[in-house]
């Protein structure tokens, strides 16, 4: 009973019979601490003083970089790849038997479609709807004049 009040004293509560402790640092709760805990750190705390203590350790781990192959997008998925050093690939699987056998393939790049401004595709809406109401006026008129065979 007396470690619980020491507990409480700390800084420590409980919730549904679990001993719980904000963190020094950050103030999160931390459950499923001691009972004769003082104070804690939690875990993201812990973390930001791992990675100021040891930098270079963590540089590789947190900093995935994409490093570019050289290949087009999508060449995994192609049934036959050949590479610019002649390495055959069959779905995105290399075939060390046939390196050096075949041309390397050949890509075109993808033509980008020049993407129109928000007052441009008003302009065309306008236009179409111009156009669209000249063709039911002369609809008409051909009405009025008894020119249906059009």
């Amino acid at each position: 009973m007396e470690d619980i009040k020491q507990f409480e004293d700390n800084g420590g509560y409980f919730i549904n019979n679990v001993p719980y402790m904000d963190c020094k640092i950050t103030g999160e709760s931390v459950r499923n601490v001691g009972l004769d805990s003082v104070s804690v750190i939690g875990n993201t705390a812990l973390m930001a003083r791992l990675y100021k203590m040891f930098p270079e350790t963590f540089d590789k781990v947190s900093k995935p970089s994409y490093k570019p192959t050289g290949r087009p997008a999508g060449w995994h998925w192609m049934s036959e790849f050949v590479d610019k050093d002649g390495t055959v690939f069959h779905k995105g699987k290399e075939q060390p038997k046939l390196k050096g056998t075949l041309s390397p393939t050949k890509v075109k790049p993808k033509k980008k479609t020049k993407r129109r401004s928000q007052e441009q595709i008003l302009l065309d809406r306008h236009d179409e709807k111009k156009q669209a109401l000249k063709k039911a006026i002369q609809k008409q008129k051909d009405f009025l004049n008894h020119d249906i065979d059009k």
